[in-house]
């Protein structure tokens, strides 16, 4: 006969039921980034702006699929009017078919500002992450941020840009160092805030290295903030880089470009607005719909606003 003590059975029950810390902490953020994403779509404003971006981005990659002509190639009269046949958005100043030639530099505008933002913020992280959490060296990044600060953001790329020459990837450059700085203060604010937190201050007990502290506690706590901030600066980046291209500082012809498209149509504005009107308005709803995504994206990230949100 077999006797099974209660308390070992109710021990080795609750064992399994019970789960370990770090299957708690988990499930626990798993569970906020599914309320935070609920929240978002509950935003229709930033899901329209969301569907406005995707379908430019995907406009933009089948370009070469869906255009209907060369964007170098004079397919037409100049200057012909909207609804041409064969040519729905007219022709520009030299012929060219501006459908196409809008497809093309969507191409060019949108990875002038992606390409830049994404570098910059990969950069900007690790120095706002080792400047929040080392005291000493926070100190003296923050002075070299705080001279870039000092001048004016969009006068400092066009003054890069300037120095460096014409080019895409000038623009990039230029736009990517101007990012860094804006970026990097961002995430050293954030990390400052939670680096005497109580889930550090147990990591550093358990012995987890600085490094490990950085990259596996502080790190998906300061996210946040860091993806809010990256797609508000896709908006302003795509309008810094047209006007650059405007200024005859970015991209060149006969490479298409928002800007280029912009800058080439105001010697026609009064007899063509379309040349110069449609990439100036892409331009404004684009960066528009970068700024009501990072609002949405603030919002269904900022754990206080579901707080509230609940509480009442």
């Amino acid at each position: 006969m077999t006797v099974v003590r209660e308390g070992t059975a109710a021990s080795s029950v609750n064992a399994t039921q019970t789960p370990t810390v770090g299957q708690a902490e988990s499930t626990q953020q798993l569970t906020a980034w599914q309320q935070s994403f609920a929240s978002f779509r509950r935003d229709r404003v930033s899901m329209v702006a969301l569907t406005v971006i995707v379908v430019v981005v995907l406009l933009a990659i089948l370009a070469p699929v869906i255009s209907p002509y060369d964007p170098y190639a004079r397919t037409g009269e100049r200057l012909e009017p909207l609804g041409s046949p064969g040519h729905i958005m007219g022709t520009d100043a030299l012929g060219r078919d501006l459908l196409t030639r809008v497809l093309w530099g969507g191409r060019v505008s949108l990875m002038a500002a992606l390409v830049p933002v994404l570098l910059a913020t990969l950069i900007a992280t690790l120095i706002g992450i080792i400047a929040g959490y080392s005291k000493a060296v926070g100190n003296v990044l923050m002075r070299v941020v705080d001279v870039f600060f000092a001048i004016p953001n969009v006068l400092l790329a066009v003054a890069i840009g300037a120095a460096l020459g014409p080019g895409l990837m000038n623009v990039m450059i230029a736009i990517g160092i101007y990012l860094v700085p804006w970026i990097s203060r961002i995430v050293y604010v954030e990390v400052v805030s939670i680096r005497n937190s109580s889930f550090v201050e147990a990591a550093r007990v358990c012995g987890s290295s600085s490094w490990q502290i950085m990259v596996e506690e502080i790190l998906p706590n300061a996210i946040s903030p860091i993806i809010v901030a990256s797609s508000i600066q896709m908006g302003s980046m795509i309008t810094v880089a047209a006007g650059m291209s405007f200024l005859g500082l970015g991209v060149q012809p006969p490479t298409s470009d928002w800007g280029i498209l912009v800058a080439t149509g105001r010697d026609v504005l009064a007899t063509a607005p379309q040349v110069a009107g449609i990439p100036g308005l892409l331009i404004l709803i684009v960066a528009a719909s970068f700024n009501l995504l990072g609002d949405g994206l603030r919002d269904a990230l900022d754990p206080r606003l579901h707080t509230s949100k609940s509480q009442v």
